[in-house]
């Protein structure tokens, strides 16, 4: 039995609203919520700040290894990720970033990097840790696995939403068009691709919302755990 409470692990592609349904779950259950692809996004920020080359795994990890990492307790239940004490947040969810990311993501080392530092933030339990490899790679004995999906362009109408709430311009098709390069570049990587873990619950949340999608997974929680929230 971990200290905290059980790991569970929210797997699915990009933009099918992991974080946002991790952050609830958090919150419901009394749990933390650990964004991994905030880790990957700071570190493709840094680079773009310095100009490393996305592709220069040497230079990345030189450069990861150069720059304090914290993660102080932000409002509610997620955690900030801040390099050499400066926060980052909006700075880190526009796209030339989140493109970035997936660049870098790809990069054997980059990945031991962040395994580690996601494993030291989870392994305690009482977490809803979000990614595309939680239950296959950084927790495979996770109590509770989902893999949350959705269709490519329900997740590319998604997203222009809420870059339009936040005043970002968003374009649709060309959203579209990255979330399936994305799609393709993650579940064909060689190191740790997208994928269902065997043990997981898939969850299609293509004509759900997003508080269907919550109470389905609390539902499982329930379930797990022997708990009512």
């Amino acid at each position: 039995m971990r200290k905290n409470g059980i790991i569970i692990a929210l797997d699915g592609p990009a933009g099918v609203g992991k974080s946002t349904v991790g952050k609830r779950i958090a919150a419901a259950v009394g749990y933390k919520f650990v964004s991994t692809g905030k880790m990957y996004r700071a570190l493709a920020w840094k680079a773009l700040q310095a100009s490393v080359p996305l592709n220069d795994e040497q230079a990345l990890l030189e450069l990861a290894d150069s720059v304090k990492w914290s993660f102080p307790k932000g409002e509610g239940p997620e955690a900030d990720v801040a390099l050499d004490d400066r926060i980052l947040q909006d700075e880190i969810i526009v796209e030339e970033v989140s493109r970035a990311s997936s660049v870098i993501a790809m990069l054997p080392g980059v990945r031991q990097l962040m395994k580690k530092m996601q494993q030291m933030a989870g392994a305690a339990g009482g977490v809803v840790m979000e990614g595309r490899d939680i239950g296959t790679n950084i927790f495979p004995d996770a109590e509770l696995k989902i893999f949350l999906d959705a269709s490519a362009e329900a997740r590319a109408s998604r997203r222009v939403g809420q870059l339009k709430a936040q005043g970002h311009a968003a374009d649709y098709e060309e959203i579209l068009s990255f979330i399936k390069k994305r799609d393709y570049q993650d579940s064909t990587r060689k190191v740790n691709p997208l994928k269902k873990a065997d043990d997981a619950i898939y969850l299609d949340s293509t004509f759900l919302n997003q508080d269907q999608v919550v109470e389905k997974i609390i539902a499982l929680f329930n379930e797990t755990c022997g708990e009512k929230y």
